[in-house]
């Protein structure tokens, strides 16, 4: 007599079945299969690309990020040092104009700082590196798409003099883009890893 998977109910065969109905067994329970899975949401975070940093570098481009899979996209970076304390930059393809940014950030003193770019050549701020630690964390929209790509995310300064805050902002044009590149505003980068991940349509 068949009986059922203790987690999603799907009818199958025991060891006293007969054979000859394994045909019907096995429709039965990849019909079960297909209505489950048919039934489950889409949506999340899906890897694209990890690319580690080398060792003292100026700069970092990232490749083959963006594509038409995707319309939306996140991009992490942990792990690693930079040569001292800095600023992260982010650059889409060889764009150097028409990036507009507002920043809000607030230090363990509870001191606030306001800050904007208004037609600058790169979006600033987008983390915070130092001696002990590199961290970056935003969300990209349409970067692909010729559509004006948004930008935000969130920053937090690994010291104990440091700052924490938000970032947004866009790039004023249509153009479409493939890749990105990552710059300290000063000294180098060594180490850590680069993620590219595209939200499920």
């Amino acid at each position: 007599m068949a009986t059922t998977t203790p987690n999603y109910g799907w009818p199958v065969p025991t060891s006293t079945d007969y054979v000859k109905d394994g045909a019907v067994a096995i429709e039965a329970l990849g019909d079960a299969i297909d209505a489950t899975v048919f039934g489950l949401p889409t949506s999340g975070l899906t890897l694209i690309k990890s690319q580690v940093i080398g060792t003292t570098v100026a700069s970092v481009n990232v490749t083959s990020a963006f594509s038409t899979t995707y319309e939306n996209y996140r991009i992490i970076v942990s792990g690693g040092v930079s040569s001292g304390v800095a600023l992260f930059g982010v650059k889409l393809g060889a764009t150097t104009t028409g990036y507009y940014q507002s920043v809000q950030a607030i230090t363990y003193a509870a001191a606030g700082a306001n800050a904007g770019v208004s037609n600058g050549s790169s979006f600033t701020r987008m983390g915070v590196l130092s001696t002990t630690s590199a961290t970056m964390d935003f969300d990209l929209q349409n970067p692909f798409t010729a559509k004006i790509t948004m930008m935000n995310g969130a920053f937090m300064d690994s010291r104990t003099t440091g700052e924490a805050g938000f970032v947004a902002g866009f790039l004023d044009n249509t153009t479409s883009y493939t890749d990105f590149t990552i710059t300290p505003a000063s000294g180098t980068l060594t180490g850590g890893t680069i993620y590219v991940y595209g939200y499920k349509k």
